[in-house]
């Protein structure tokens, strides 16, 4: 847990996974309440929360403390590179994943292969892991490529869009998935660029990279399917119940960010807080989700290119939990299984998300798209700082200077 955190707030951590799935399936406080057989069952649910949390309350011991760790910027090696040249027969349709190595981004990478349609950049970190995974799943060889990304570096951002460039493929859709979550550190990490990790990748990385490539998606006038997806979160939304369990999203007013997120001359947390591996990663869902409005205000009309964000579900075996604690990984999948029923799988949520790429009943801009347990999409709400249209604007601005774009 983050430095200070008791074990009463360790139950409260998981509470917020297993309401996270029953917002997911409930859509939210405030939405138009969808269809869901899992309305009936508060009463087993909070007991089921309550013999969990007593069970990591008896079983968790301290961990030790986590050195402050800078990431490397490493440019990508030349046979990791994309081709510079397409084959001219080719009329698939190109989109990026980052993130597309593991969970919820090979698992869409994996659908929009298969469908024949589509060919998937996989925008990943590790390009030996990308690749072993693409063959392990099925993806066809010709259906994919893997360029190198690292968002933890803006260098390396750079140098994928000219990589991305260099293979003659025209854009078409931009999936940001990749994310890092840090619910156990004690200390803050950092990018390459000297940014909290969580917000410097999430966000920063996100953000840059949606940019660059604002120039190449805007490439056929006239075709409605050119998409920036952004992946959003159920705990970022205070409108929600995952979304009010402790610590809650809360970006104030950007004081940290506007000072460079450094430890140094600001916090390390968006609103000037004291370090909270949780939190930085709600934060950087709603710097996510903000992004997305912001973009869809300045873009759309002009552009015609359609931005969305969605929260997929509740993959209780993502490997984004990976720096969990060792008992929360055991026993959240079955308790979202057996108790909450409001589990999806990684291959489920991996066609949700591909509906938000290539459905043309999904092209609706400036929406936060959300799924009942019937798996059928509606149009959720987002809470009050989440949709705050001022707070988005405040946001691009001190993220255009972070990034130097401005």
């Amino acid at each position: 847990m983050a430095s200070g955190t008791s074990l009463s707030t360790t139950k409260n951590r998981i509470w917020v996974m297993s309401t996270e799935c029953y917002n997911r399936v409930t859509s939210g406080i405030t939405a138009s309440v969808q269809p869901s057989a899992f309305l009936g069952t508060k009463i087993s649910v909070c007991k089921g929360a309550s013999v969990l949390s007593r069970a990591v309350s008896a079983s968790i011991s301290r961990q030790p403390l986590v050195a402050p760790i800078r990431a490397q910027g490493v440019a990508a090696p030349a046979d990791t590179k994309a081709p510079t040249t397409t084959k001219k027969t080719d009329t698939k349709s190109t989109v990026i994943i980052t993130g597309a190595s593991s969970g919820l981004g090979l698992a869409t990478a994996k659908v929009l292969a298969d469908s024949g349609e589509w060919h998937v950049i996989m925008a990943c970190r590790d390009f030996l892991k990308a690749e072993r995974a693409a063959r392990a799943v099925g993806m066809p060889k010709d259906s994919y490529t893997v360029i190198h990304c690292d968002l933890s570096s803006l260098n390396s951002v750079k140098q994928f869009v000219d990589n991305v460039r260099q293979s003659g493929r025209p854009l078409d859709v931009l999936v940001c998935n990749a994310a890092v979550y840090l619910p156990t550190a004690k200390e803050p990490r950092y990018t390459a660029d000297g940014f909290e990790l969580s917000v410097g990748t999430n966000h920063l990385g996100h953000f840059l990279l949606a940019n660059m490539l604002m120039e190449d998606i805007q490439h056929k006038e006239n075709d409605t399917n050119r998409r920036v997806i952004i992946v959003g979160s159920i705990t970022g939304n205070t409108n929600t119940i995952a979304g009010n369990v402790p610590p809650k999203a809360n970006l104030g007013d950007l004081r940290g960010l506007a000072g460079g997120l450094d430890g140094v001359r600001s916090s390390v947390m968006i609103d000037g807080g004291e370090f909270d591996g949780a939190k930085a990663y709600k934060d950087s869902k709603v710097c996510n989700m903000l992004t997305m409005q912001e973009m869809h205000r300045r873009f759309h009309e002009k552009t015609g290119v359609t931005f969305a964000s969605l929260y997929p579900g509740c993959i209780a075996t993502t490997g984004l939990f990976r720096e969990h604690y060792q008992l929360f990984r055991t026993l959240f999948p079955p308790f979202q299984k057996y108790i909450t029923k409001g589990y999806v799988s990684e291959e489920e949520a991996g066609k949700r998300l591909a509906q938000v790429v290539s459905d043309p009943t999904l092209n609706k801009s400036g929406v936060y798209w959300s799924w009942n347990n019937q798996s059928n999409s509606f149009e959720n709400e987002l809470s009050q700082e989440a949709s705050d249209a001022e707070k988005a604007k405040k946001l691009w601005e001190i993220s255009e200077k972070l990034v130097n774009l401005s």
